[in-house]
């Protein structure tokens, strides 16, 4: 892997993972591109540990007071202002549950990053978006924060979301707003309910540990690395004002036109 290879790829994981464009179908066709049939699992790996890391930085007075809710609770000191944070951490750990379930279950079916499959899922992604921009943006739950019903929506979206071409962030959103919760906090529980997935999407890659150095030098690794972090964190806020002001859409002009050309050329 060159060092402008390893730059690309970091910056179009990072800009990718968080808009509503699906990351692994753009990596796909990246990789077709530069002629790579597939990417060393190091490099791989710490793409997405960067992109989790702009999630933890973005979001970290968030999940701070989380944390916080989730210690009181623990000691039996909760107090009434609680209530909202504990139905959020409940939200994260059904709609996880569901996530794993699902998404290892069509994981097993072995689509892999076949180009019209790809192409396919960015249709599926820009149909969804637009659907979006008509769902009802009113307030969410009591609290502002979502519950187990919108966990179990959302979890189910985010484990479809591993279809070649089908972007996480675009799914969950719409499924979040479709669950009637609050355009800015559906995508912050987009974002957040990422952190489990990513974890144990990389705990599930450490089997293969052994065979992470194979094929790569530590200059594009490290460029990768420092340009999907920036990247990410510039995307996540992008990306959350766009939300709150329900341009989605401008995205899925996007998407309909590249799954439209890699189904006729690819």
């Amino acid at each position: 892997m060159t060092l402008f290879e390893g730059a690309a790829l970091g910056l179009l994981q990072g800009l990718t993972e968080f808009l509503p464009v699906s990351s692994s179908g753009h990596l796909a066709l990246a990789k077709r591109l530069f002629g790579l049939s597939e990417l060393p699992l190091l490099f791989d790996v710490s793409l997405h540990l960067a992109t989790l890391a702009a999630v933890l930085v973005a979001f970290r007075e968030r999940i701070c007071g989380l944390a916080a809710a989730l210690g009181r609770w623990l000691a039996r000191r909760s107090t009434p202002e609680d209530g909202g944070e504990l139905q959020f951490i409940l939200a994260i750990l059904v709609g996880t549950a569901l996530t794993g379930a699902i998404g290892l279950g069509l994981e097993r079916l072995g689509l892999g990053e076949n180009p019209k499959l790809v192409s396919a899922g960015f249709l599926a992604t820009a149909l969804l978006l637009v659907l979006s921009e008509r769902i009802g943006s009113g307030p969410g739950r009591k609290g502002g924060s979502p519950g187990p019903r919108e966990g179990i929506l959302v979890g189910i979206a985010q484990g479809i979301g591993v279809l070649p071409g089908v972007s996480r962030s675009g799914i969950t959103i719409s499924a979040s707003l479709a669950a009637g919760v609050d355009r800015g906090k559906a995508g912050e529980f987009s974002f957040i309910l990422s952190i489990p997935a990513v974890l144990g999407a990389f705990l599930l890659e450490l089997k293969d540990a052994g065979e992470m150095m194979a094929g790569l030098s530590p200059a594009p690794l490290a460029l990768g690395l420092l340009l999907a972090f920036a990247s990410g964190l510039a995307a996540i806020k992008l990306f959350l004002g766009l939300v709150r002001r329900s341009r989605l859409s401008w995205f899925a002009a996007y998407l309909a036109p590249l799954g439209i050309a890699g189904l006729i050329w690819l």
